[in-house]
């Protein structure tokens, strides 16, 4: 199974099975058989200014970025590689976006005595503060320490959860927030989009709403979508799933909006779903109004075996049946 939609949607996308030791002209991380140890990162950006999260040549991205500012501050011979939880496309951002990454364990306790013998905030703690140093202002680390045994930032995850804004009141929308809300020129009923995105809950081949890749499945299982205008009238959409496929989250979004203007009819959505393949009637929207929110995980002792799990490729269902978000 692929965990993604910005290829996660960029919503999650694939990217190494397990990170481990990079190789490139700066030299090795590190000798073979270095003692590794997997650190969690936990992430927030805007996505404005990066070319999405993977890294691309000559592109400004957020892994290229965040790599090479985690080996500045463990004084790395090269960047250590992130294997993230969700790939995002360009422009989309992030307030919960997770990663891991194998590093020398020598690397990580001298940074943790670095900070003792200075008298300074000592562990994990000190390597945020540190990061926050070299980072870029528009990514900033949440958190960052050993992950627990069995941890896969990608294949260990329960469910994504990314939220969409759009202003149906362009003419009043908050500019200081243009660049995370999609500004749209027509009138859209939250009622008629929650009663069209009902029928799209549970495990489906969702081929009509993704881009394909070679090889991929396009089965997910959608766990929640629904819509609600916060304090400032915008309406958000807050979506749920085990992992999504290329552009999962903008097509279903768009096609969603469709109703909600009472452009099309309430069955339109599921109707476009039940085809399997792509219909060119359903826009995908611009990437800056998705944010991803929100990645689960089991239980520490759980890890190992959601992984393993999460690995198996899933064939298209015979009958999908809705399933309840817990």
């Amino acid at each position: 199974m692929s965990t993604d939609e910005g290829k996660d949607e960029g919503e999650a996308g694939p990217g190494p099975a397990v990170a481990g030791p990079v190789r490139d002209p700066a030299g090795p991380l590190a000798p073979p058989g270095t003692p590794l140890v997997r650190l969690r990162l936990d992430l927030a950006y805007d996505g404005s200014g990066f070319s999405g999260w993977a890294s691309q040549p000559g592109r400004r991205t957020v892994q290229a970025v965040t790599e090479e500012a985690l080996g500045r501050v463990l004084r790395l011979p090269a960047a250590p590689r992130l294997t993230v939880a969700g790939r995002t496309d360009a422009g989309v951002h992030a307030r919960g976006q997770v990663a891991h990454a194998d590093v020398p364990a020598g690397a990580w306790l001298t940074a943790e005595v670095r900070g003792q013998v200075r008298g300074q905030v000592r562990g994990p703690a000190r390597a945020v503060r540190a990061l926050a140093g070299v980072l870029p202002p528009d990514v900033r680390l949440r958190g960052l320490a050993p992950a627990p045994d069995g941890f896969d930032a990608r294949f260990s995850a329960l469910w994504r959860r990314y939220s969409y804004r759009v202003s149906d009141e362009p003419a009043t929308a908050d500019p200081l927030r243009r660049n995370e809300t999609l500004w749209y020129p027509r009138r859209l009923s939250v009622d008629r989009m929650n009663s069209a995105a009902a029928a799209l809950l549970g495990e489906h081949d969702f081929a009509a709403f993704c881009r394909r890749r070679e090889g991929a499945t396009t089965v997910r299982r959608l766990l929640r979508l629904d819509w609600a205008r916060d304090g400032d009238g915008v309406a958000v959409a807050t979506v749920v799933a085990d992992a999504f496929c290329h552009n999962m989250v903008r097509a279903l979004i768009g096609a969603l909006l469709a109703v909600g203007e009472d452009r099309r009819d309430l069955g339109w959505p599921r109707q476009v779903l039940a085809a399997a393949v792509r219909d060119h009637a359903v826009h995908v929207l611009p990437p800056h109004g998705l944010c991803l929110a929100e990645v689960r995980y089991p239980p520490p002792g759980e890890l190992a075996a959601r992984a393993s799990a999460t690995r198996r490729v899933r064939p298209v269902p015979a009958k999908s049946v809705p399933t309840e978000f817990r």
